[in-house]
């Protein structure tokens, strides 16, 4: 790559014979013609950038592209071909919203302070969008990181982000596109606009002088100028659209920064060796020596639950008018503190799971109180100390990202976690204090926080799907079974012990996940002797890397 160590902002058109050559035979994939003297550079040109915007090219083809873009010269010819291609389809039919947008996000590339780099990563993403359309955003936005990720592994690509001296490659490029977020308006999309046409005038001066090719660059220049002066009318209806999609773009490079940072790897979890029965888990927590960390000594001293009596009333009035959660005596006593709030978007809010667990449950924390715990030297032992959750409620090994989007708000309850105690550990607690929230994140919501509701006045949920096995003892290995929870929670403790509920899908759509907090799922070293499960490939279990 050229001019390693700074990423380039976008720079002015090639000037010499010899750069163009060598771009065009990039574009066009001619790679003899750069040496072959008799092929006309200019008709070469034309060639090239008056022909469509090809939608149908492969991903390998993709990611070459967009790496050999980022060479001066070939990112200017691969901008004329674009804004071309797009002034053509708005030209067919100037009320066509998609055109619209896909020149927007064309003169979003063009915007001068955006680097090479971003920009090659941004042309994946748009293309990605351009083929999935507006209503499937969040699915195209997931399908491109493949392509992304190729594309960063480039040799030529990685020795490039490499000079940069990015210790968090995704971070950097979600605070980068942040940045070009916060400048896309319609008059900065305007100006990328007149620099487009000036990218054209400069390569189309070329041929203008050549027979028949000239008048045809000359019609084209005019068609791409009467859409300039039709955009200073219309730029502005087709701009948030184009926002929202670099709004999915940061949130799925934020996701990725998580996923690459170390302790936060792919969810392929092959050592859960299922959920601990409650007389198992104070079992191994008396004969613990020493006690794990996160459990504490004494009578509870601090972080008092509340007395469900004490606040029923007013959850019962917020439930009932505000479409707060209706929170069950057992819930109430999980708070030291309690409030109903109302959280405004954009926000990410996280749940720690375990391949038992739904991911579409009441139980969350901020994006702040994740980081803390996973800042801290034992995060696990913090998760479950200051959030008071018990071995045999949660596992834990996994966890999961619930998004609000800008401008949707969400109502919750939020408190500290209540310290927790069990009849049958006397002089044991868990001390709780970090702050929790809880909300019915399996229910759909509209942007302003109201459930949805069905013709027959039922909340619209999405919740996880999930199937029990039938657990072989020695081996591990797991038999789908016809059994259901109402069933298994009848049946006495030994029986519950054959069973074990595994998550097959998450279905809500505002929930990713699951991602590996490398944490394992043991709390015991003499955990090690359980049989371990042999987890069966499960969308709701693993996620690409």
């Amino acid at each position: 790559m050229a001019d390693g160590g700074v990423d380039r902002p976008n720079q002015a058109a090639p000037v010499t014979l010899q750069q163009l050559r060598e771009a065009l035979a990039f574009v066009t994939d001619q790679y003899s013609a750069v040496a072959d003297g008799t092929k006309n550079v200019f008709v070469w040109l034309w060639e090239a950038i008056q022909g469509d915007f090809n939608e149908q090219r492969t991903t390998g083809q993709i990611a070459f592209d967009t790496a050999v873009s980022m060479i001066p010269g070939v990112d200017q010819v691969c901008d004329v071909r674009d804004i071309i291609a797009s002034c053509k389809q708005i030209n067919k039919d100037s009320s066509d919203t998609w055109a619209w947008v896909g020149l927007v996000l064309c003169l979003i590339g063009l915007i001068p302070t955006v680097g090479s780099l971003l920009k090659g990563v941004l042309k994946i993403f748009f293309l990605y969008v351009r083929r999935f359309g507006l209503n499937h955003v969040a699915r195209a936005v997931d399908e491109a990181m493949d392509w992304v990720i190729t594309f960063l592994r480039r040799r030529e690509v990685m020795k490039y982000w490499k000079s940069l001296k990015w210790d968090r490659l995704f971070h950097e490029l979600a605070n980068q596109t942040r940045i070009v977020r916060a400048l896309v308006s319609p008059k900065i999309l305007l100006d990328a606009f007149d620099r487009a046409i000036s990218l054209m005038d400069n390569l189309l001066g070329f041929v203008k002088n050549i027979p028949f090719i000239g008048p045809a660059a000359q019609d084209t220049i005019k068609l791409v100028k009467d859409v300039k002066a039709l955009a200073t009318k219309k730029i502005s209806a087709h701009t948030a659209p184009a926002l929202k999609i670099l709004d999915e773009i940061i949130r799925r490079l934020e996701i990725e920064d998580l996923v690459q940072r170390r302790g936060v790897l792919d969810a392929g979890n092959v050592h859960f060796t299922g959920t601990l029965p409650e007389a198992r888990a104070v079992t191994l927590m008396r004969q613990a020596s020493p006690p794990p960390r996160w459990l504490s000594t004494g009578n509870i001293s601090r972080n008092t639950p509340i007395a469900p009596k004490d606040v029923r009333a007013q959850v019962d009035q917020a439930s009932n008018d505000h479409d707060y959660l209706k929170l069950t005596n057992s819930q109430i006593r999980s708070f030291s503190t309690l409030e109903a709030v109302e959280l405004n978007g954009p926000l990410k809010l996280y749940r720690v799971v375990s391949p038992s667990n739904f991911a579409a449950s009441a139980d969350w924390m901020s994006e702040d109180v994740f980081k803390k715990i996973m800042r801290s030297d034992d995060p696990k032992s913090d998760w479950r100390k200051f959030h008071a959750v018990w071995p045999d409620w949660n596992p834990n090994g996994q966890f999961v990202i619930y998004e609000l989007k800008r401008g949707e708000k969400l109502k919750v309850w939020r408190g500290k976690s209540a310290a927790q105690e069990k009849d049958e550990l006397p002089g044991h607690h868990l001390e709780g204090g970090y702050e929790q929230i809880k909300f019915d994140s399996s229910a759909l919501f509209d942007e302003e926080g109201r459930s949805l509701r069905s013709s027959t006045d039922t909340i619209k949920t999405a919740k996880d799907s999930s199937i029990y096995y039938e657990a072989h003892p020695r081996t591990g290995a797991l038999t789908p079974s016809p059994m259901t929870y109402d069933a298994w929670k009848d049946l006495p403790a030994h029986e519950q012990a054959r069973y074990q509920s595994l998550r097959t899908e998450i279905n809500h759509p505002k929930i990713v996940g699951p991602f590996d907090t490398n944490w394992g799922t043991k709390d015991f070293d003499s955990q090690s002797n359980d049989v371990r499960l042999g987890l069966p490939y499960l969308p709701g279990q693993i996620t690409r890397s």
